[in-house]
């Protein structure tokens, strides 16, 4: 009898952060890694928001978006579940993230009925309020998150996360980190499995 193949979960990694050297950025490359070597059955791929013009209607022409969006749309349609890393900007997501989930819920809602997490990285609440933001947002867009575990990260407090490349160092949020992933793969079998 043939073993049956774990299907592979895609994820579709968006950062919030448009600033190269974010360290929301660096926690989804530390994501991408940490599943390529060590979780089973799923690939994270990064989509980058940069290309992706402001929101506005007078750009959908007969029923299609501008092609940045319409490629934009696509990935995240063709993906199982969403990896967010953004910061928060004035207690809330940060622009351009907003101007992404904006694009990609215009009909059709490309969000739907898919698993997400939310990872974030900054001073004081580590991106908190930008978080429970975006949950309330996923409401309306029928996206399901996870609700343990929590991951907000304070870069500034000791002992060092990230080295002078921005790469994540501190064992113990590499194992947080860890623990939302394989909790996002989890949950998003489980959708599936009720589908």
């Amino acid at each position: 009898m043939e073993a049956v193949a774990k299907p592979v979960i895609k994820v579709a990694a968006l950062c919030g952060s448009l600033r190269k050297g974010s360290y929301n950025r660096s926690l989804l490359r530390s994501a991408i890694q940490i599943c390529n070597e060590s979780i089973n059955g799923m690939q994270i791929e990064y989509i980058d928001i940069a290309p992706l013009p402001m929101l506005n209607t007078d750009l959908e022409v007969g029923g299609t978006y501008p092609p940045a969006v319409e490629a934009f749309r696509q990935k995240i349609l063709e993906a199982d579940s969403i990896l967010f890393a953004s910061p928060e900007y004035n207690y809330s997501v940060t622009g351009p993230l907003k101007n992404a989930i904006d694009w990609a819920s215009r009909p059709p809602n490309v969000w739907a009925d898919k698993a997400a997490a939310i990872v974030s990285a900054g001073g004081g609440f580590g991106g908190g309020r930008s978080q429970y933001h975006l949950r309330q947002i996923g409401v309306f867009l029928d996206l399901h998150f996870i609700n343990k575990p929590e991951f907000f990260l304070n870069v500034f407090q000791p002992p060092a996360k990230f080295d002078s490349d921005g790469k994540l160092t501190d064992v113990a949020t590499q194992e947080k980190l860890k623990e939302v992933l394989i909790a996002l793969q989890a949950f998003t079998l489980r959708l599936q499995s009720k589908c």
